[in-house]
């Protein structure tokens, strides 16, 4: 199912994401619950917030890819941090671990700062709608 990323001129240039992703009909949505930095005994893998977003980000594409799905065809993502300064300290670092895992590929995106996350030692929970 191909996508389309519609970013008006009016709201300048995107960084890292899209304003608008439009899809044809017929797809299939999946709706990926929120990830945090867990490997398969439910630990979390590192206390660098960085390593968690990798992870955080890893473990959406899991999911895809389970579903049948790659990384290009994730729609939206919606990131948690529980410290919106340590995302921005580090957003050279981040950007590189994105690409790495979804190249060029910049869905619409929101970053949300919040309490505490499910895990008291996450930092990050990504999740993710994507068509297939």
């Amino acid at each position: 199912m191909p996508l389309t990323f519609i970013n008006p001129e009016s709201l300048g240039a995107p960084r890292g994401y899209s304003n608008g992703v439009l899809s044809e009909t017929g797809g299939r949505l999946l709706f990926v619950a929120g990830q945090i930095a867990w490997n398969e005994s439910q630990r979390i893998t590192s206390a660098e917030f960085v390593a968690q977003f990798d992870q955080a980000l890893t473990n959406v594409i899991a999911v895809v890819t389970a579903a049948g799905g790659q990384p290009d065809q994730i729609a939206r993502l919606v990131i948690y941090v529980t410290d919106k300064s340590e995302y921005l300290a580090h957003t050279r670092e981040i950007g590189e671990r994105y690409r790495a895992h979804m190249g060029r590929h910049y869905p619409a995106m929101v970053l949300v700062e919040v309490k505490s996350l499910l895990d008291d030692q996450a930092q990050v929970e990504i999740e993710a709608i994507a068509l297939l």
